[in-house]
């Protein structure tokens, strides 16, 4: 593996931290409130349990994705306008994985190597796949157990058009 390939993560588990001192305490009640303006900008440790059972089930081989944000401003320190932020989430090919459907990877023929991913996962995924819909102030999407393209590790690691 290469310089260039690696992922320092400890800026991320950090600021996680420092995000989990100031956050007020209690369980988040909007889906909204899980992003940060720190990379990375959703923060998963602030989903609560009961934010998680108010999103819907997916049913058979589907599975609920919650799509990344892209940064609100760019690495010389302009802010994006916000018409630019939300066709960047239209657009978006990386979410966290939320739900997964009780017969998503099931189908052995289709899968012999087990799941492609699985909750608390990041993933890529086709630009215009699966249904979007909002919910609490934010886009979620449920997609098809074989739409999923890849697993990775960092958001940040993807180019965003």
């Amino acid at each position: 593996m290469t310089d260039s390939a690696t992922v320092d993560l400890s800026a991320a588990a950090s600021a996680i931290a420092e995000m989990a001192a100031k956050a007020p305490q209690g369980e988040v009640t909007n889906l909204a409130d899980v992003y940060t303006t720190q990379r990375p900008r959703l923060n998963p440790e602030a989903i609560g349990a009961s934010l998680l059972d108010r999103m819907p089930a997916p049913t058979g081989w589907r599975i609920l994705i919650l799509p990344y944000r892209g940064k609100e401003k760019t690495a010389g320190g302009l802010f994006l306008p916000d018409e630019v932020q939300e066709k960047s989430q239209v657009s978006t090919q990386v979410g966290y994985v939320l739900k997964v459907g009780p017969l998503a990877y099931k189908d052995e023929s289709k899968f012999p190597n087990g799941p492609w991913c699985q909750e608390k996962q990041w993933v890529m995924f086709a630009r215009y796949a699966g249904s979007r819909f909002q919910i609490d102030g934010g886009e979620v999407r449920i997609l098809n157990d074989d739409e999923i393209l890849a697993t990775i590790l960092d958001p940040e690691d993807i180019h965003h058009f």
